[in-house]
């Protein structure tokens, strides 16, 4: 544990965040762990406060809270009214609402002006193909600020948006979108990566042959090709002149969007997200947990089949501008991105631990090849950030920034635990729990825990929280997802610890915690020793039953022209045990070529696990790249001591 903070913010900064104004405006708290208990123990208060301070455009009625305490069931703000869109198209003047690269290849700008206009003419152009207030618009995207412009034309009628990216299989779009139903799909001509051109469209003609409810077919520009697989944009809002955006009045938790849980283990589940809790919460976490306001240039490597363009695109309801970027963030030899910052004037980076990885292990250091004098804030999530990420961080990108290591999800859209740019910065640790949220850690027997690792709970209700999965009218299968294990409490699936700083570190799920011994150890504790060795690109790590007991195995990729031998296995394992616990040494290392992922770019630990038990693996459209789980299939390694 460091004995000081790797980062502490200037004072006169930290008092003109957005956090410390809210602070002053709540009441003037003597510190953020006193303010973290009021929004908990007065969430009405915190929420409908928040609400005030934040400009949120709508009616927000007489009443915040009904039935608080019931998990699922409370009701927010129930007699409000309000449009998710309204209040993300601001002020439509000059100034720049959407800056766009599409590698180093494709540029474009849109002006707040212009962003209303597009959204004003395919608010008609919706309309007149039949959408209207709970109806579902779907994008099979790449990351185009006319996605963006589309979704916020759907969800201004009251429709529900719900996306994917392009690199998603024929048969993984339909396990998503054939379940919801849409009348309108948007697609692309096509998309890039890594300089080569996709095309898009001979898989949407499948996928529109699986989506009889489907009316319109609109096919954005990107690559230049032909729209073949319907009507182009162009076609699609020809008839119509931009116009003022006309918002229909929606009640708080009215569906906004339904995202898509991974699917690794069947079918994936469709997460219906409410227009008031995710609007708030999007709010809170911009405004006071990543201090973004007018004026500011936000960027997180994002793909529209992961909830962290949700998240990006709601800076517009901060009066930020967006900085999207879609293909390979390697382009360049790592370096497109930080010449994306300079030539935007970024203030806000976000990017994947992953990727932080990566650009450590060769040796990229932009503090020396860039000059980011706007940035002051880096947002790291997808998988735990390792404290040796961190030292990269302020060693090799900026030393005086706020590194932000956030959690949450897809389940709830945002984060449990996050960012706070007037706290410090502990080494591996993520700074703080989101505000008006009951975050605890509990053990087996549901007891809350500080400094012992344990499941990430929510106690308490909070508005972010899922209306219900699609096609579960009871809400069993809702219920099963989350509160099974402990009655009436948020079990988010985390393994975790409660730092003495009020912080978080994540362990890696807890349905993949490994227990040889029936000792439980978090997948990320090993991530961390193995993957700081330069020969590793990256591992995975298992639970194999053996012998009435589980062994833990651990599987490598490395650089490339190298090899597992004897001596870098050992090397490995020392590592580990040098700096875990004996316990978490592996007792098997092998060799793989390559380590299978989810779209979103995490590694999928349980459909590895499956593979070497020699079960079925459900869903393998799920995966980036599903030929990796060849490599772990029927490994005579495996089968001996």
């Amino acid at each position: 544990m460091s004995e000081k903070p790797i980062w502490t913010p200037d004072p006169a900064r930290a008092a003109r965040t957005g956090m410390a104004q809210f602070m002053a405006r709540a009441g003037g708290f003597a510190d953020y762990a006193a303010l973290h208990r009021w929004s908990v123990e007065h969430r009405a208060d915190f929420w409908s406060l928040l609400w005030n301070f934040c400009g949120v455009e709508g009616d927000k009625g007489g009443r915040v809270l009904l039935d608080g305490e019931r998990m699922p069931g409370a009701q927010w703000f129930p007699d409000a009214r309000l449009n998710f869109a309204q209040n993300l198209l601001r002020a439509p003047d000059e100034s720049d609402a959407i800056v766009f690269w599409g590698e180093d290849r494709v540029k474009r700008r849109y002006s707040r002006r212009q962003l209303h206009e597009l959204v004003s003419r395919l608010q008609q152009a919706l309309a007149a193909a039949g959408v209207g207030k709970g109806d579902r618009v779907a994008g099979y995207l790449p990351n185009l600020p006319e996605a963006t412009a589309a979704m916020l034309a759907t969800t201004s009628l009251g429709a529900i948006w719900s996306s994917c990216s392009p690199d998603f299989g024929v048969r993984g779009v339909l396990d998503r979108f054939g379940q919801i139903e849409p009348k309108v799909l948007f697609c692309a001509d096509g998309y890039l990566y890594g300089g080569k051109e996709f095309d898009s469209q001979g898989k949407v003609r499948e996928i529109l042959a699986g989506l009889p409810t489907v009316r319109q077919c609109v096919v954005l520009d990107y690559v230049g090709a032909p729209a073949t697989a319907g009507k182009s944009l162009a076609d699609f809002i020809a008839p119509f002149a931009a116009a003022a955006v006309a918002f229909e009045p929606m009640a708080f938790d009215d569906p906004l969007y339904i995202l898509y849980s991974s699917g690794t283990t069947g079918v994936p589940k469709c997460i219906v997200h409410g227009t008031g809790g995710t609007l708030l919460q999007h709010l809170k976490e911009h405004r006071l947990h990543s201090d973004v306001g007018p004026g500011d240039r936000v960027f997180y490597f994002t793909t529209l089949g992961w909830m962290m363009w949700n998240w990006l695109v709601s800076g517009l309801a901060a009066g930020a501008t967006l900085l999207l970027y879609d293909g390979s963030p390697f382009v360049a030899r790592g370096r497109i991105l930080f010449d994306f910052a300079d030539a935007e004037r970024m203030t806000h980076f976000g990017t994947s631990a992953k990727f932080i990885d990566a650009i450590a292990k060769v040796g990229l250091a932009p503090a020396r090849t860039h000059k980011l004098g706007t940035l002051r804030a880096m947002l790291s999530t997808g998988s735990p950030l390792a404290p040796e990420g961190f030292d990269y961080v302020y060693r090799n990108i900026k030393a005086d920034l706020c590194l932000a290591s956030i959690s949450g999800g897809t389940d709830i859209v945002s984060c449990f635990v996050l960012g706070n740019p007037a706290l410090p910065v502990w080494r591996g640790e993520i700074q703080c729990k989101g505000l008006g949220l009951a975050v605890e850690v509990f053990d087996d027997q549901g007891r809350s825990r500080v400094g012992e690792k344990g499941e990430l709970v929510c106690t308490r209700p909070f508005p972010a929280m899922p209306l219900g999965f699609w096609n579960d009218p009871d809400g069993a299968r809702y219920r099963a997802a989350y509160f099974e294990k402990y009655p009436d409490v948020w079990r988010h699936g985390d393994w975790c610890e409660i730092t003495p700083h009020g912080g978080m570190i994540i362990y890696g799920r807890s349905d993949a915690v490994l227990n040889p011994g029936g000792v439980r150890i978090g997948t990320a504790e090993i991530y961390r020793q193995v993957e700081s060795l330069d020969e590793v690109v990256e591992s995975i790590v298992i639970g194999q039953d053996w012998e009435g007991d589980v062994r833990v195995v651990l599987f490598v990729k490395l650089r490339e022209g190298e090899a597992l031998d004897e001596n870098l296995s050992n090397r490995i394992k020392k590592r580990i045990r040098d700096n875990a616990t004996p316990r978490h040494v592996p007792d098997k290392v092998l060799q793989v070529a390559d380590i299978p992922r989810t779209k979103s770019g995490k590694i999928v630990e349980l459909a590895v696990r499956e593979v070497v038990h020699g079960r079925p693996v459900k869903n393998l459209e799920a995966l980036a790249n599903p030929e990796a789980l060849e490599h772990f299939r029927a490994r005579a390694e495996l089968s001996v001591a």
